[in-house]
């Protein structure tokens, strides 16, 4: 059985706020990778999780994925597709049984039975099951298990309630913040996680012969090679320029009982993403020296950054069909205090880390204790998934609710 796994794809993203979308590179990742699977005919495509960027996504998102999909089924190539932390899974699975029938299956919200879907190779049948993003006390309402208190135990229970032939292959879906015996990996972006909030070790999915993951930006296993990050497509983040290799993977799944092998196919980005860091005149000479089209970061070392500066570098950058998106200094004065921070840097920080800085700032420097960050972490998903026409009257009685059910769990 030979499958590409993808995860995070995050359309509609918005870069320091540049759209994506807008500016062709999610367009453009979108016909690459259909081009790559009409060579490969996988006898099937895994998507992770995260579809969108957000749980109302823009007209043009909703396009991007009917056309990846369209383009998919029109090759005879099953999709499977599991909601993420980002989507709205009711919004994702609306069309669900439609779908089906078109071969693509969609797991949006959780219940008590995963969807799964048996696809056949010359081995015999492979079993495809999709988890959607959980937590805790959604995991114990559909379960009708109040003991539930945690991000482990809760997938742990949701597996074990699956009649699942561990004697058969079996491939698991799922969405969430996987870790090695606490131990985390690679963040960046958005799903820079405070506190190691959402911990599911990978020996919850022990006899899954391989665990497609999404949630981490970066393509790496966890714990055992045959449980793995895809990562996202191209980079959302400067701070995902340390994980190079950006693509699908392509996943050969043999008898059971065989080594699975995985291979991580590149798709060159429409804009490369770049970092400059250095004094004035070093940025200026890579700006002159560099690269066209790249989306851009520049990080003074030898002298605040000014108006006059900026300017001069999104002249020079312009030049080069180049866009300046972000830029810093880390230059320190005398009294050995560093410049404050820059607004486009504070925008990209996970919401998470906002309400843990501003509460160590209140608190003298204490950090929030485990229960604080998980409250913390649920406000966060509250106000990543809340359209933004809500009132803060029925966003305040959302919180209520949520915390409401934390508390009866």
């Amino acid at each position: 059985m030979r499958f590409l796994h993808l995860a995070d794809l995050h359309f509609g993203k918005l870069l320091h706020g540049l759209s994506l979308l807008e500016q062709g590179d999610q367009s453009h990742w979108t016909e690459a990778f259909l081009a790559r699977a009409a060579v490969l005919r996988p006898d099937a495509v895994v998507i992770a999780g995260d579809v969108y960027d957000r749980g109302m996504p823009p007209a043009d998102a909703v396009a991007l994925l009917s056309r990846l999909v369209d383009g998919l089924a029109a090759i005879k190539i099953p999709v499977l597709i599991c909601a993420g932390n980002h989507d709205s899974g009711k919004r994702l699975a609306c069309f669900r049984e439609s779908l089906s029938k078109q071969n693509v299956h969609i797991a949006g919200e959780l219940a008590r039975e995963l969807p799964h879907v048996t696809l056949h190779d010359t081995y015999g049948p492979v079993d495809f099951w999709l988890m959607p993003y959980l937590f805790p006390a959604q995991a114990g309402l559909v379960l009708g298990d109040e003991s539930i208190r945690d991000y482990d135990t809760a997938v742990r229970r949701v597996l074990a309630a699956q009649s699942i032939d561990f004697t058969r292959r079996n491939v698991l879906l799922a969405h969430q913040n996987v870790t090695c015996g606490g131990k985390e990996g690679l963040r960046g972006g958005s799903e820079s996680v405070v506190g190691g909030v959402g911990q599911v070790d990978y020996t919850a999915f022990d006899g899954f012969d391989y665990v497609a993951l999404g949630h981490i930006h970066a393509a790496y296993s966890v714990g055992r090679a045959e449980v793995r990050y895809a990562g996202t497509p191209m980079c959302y983040h400067f701070s995902e320029l340390r994980q190079p290799r950006k693509g699908p993977v392509l996943v050969d799944l043999g008898a059971k009982g065989t080594p699975v092998q995985t291979q991580v196919l590149d798709i060159p980005p429409l804009h490369p993403m770049r970092e400059l860091r250095g004094s004035f005149e070093e940025i200026c000479r890579a700006l002159e020296n560099g690269s066209r089209g790249e989306y851009l970061r520049i990080v003074l070392t030898d002298r605040p950054m000014t108006t006059e500066a900026i300017t001069h570098f999104q002249a020079a950058a312009e030049q080069q069909g180049s866009i300046l998106l972000d830029w810093s200094s880390e230059f320190r004065h005398f009294d050995g205090q560093a410049a404050a921070p820059e607004l486009a840097d504070l925008e990209q920080q996970p919401i998470e880390g906002l309400f843990a800085d501003f509460y160590t700032e209140r608190s003298s420097g204490t950090e929030p204790e485990p229960e604080e960050l998980e409250a913390m972490h649920l406000l966060a998903e509250l106000l990543r998934n809340t359209p933004r026409d809500t009132t803060d009257r029925d966003l305040t009685l959302r919180a209520v609710e949520i915390f409401t059910k934390e508390a009866e769990a």
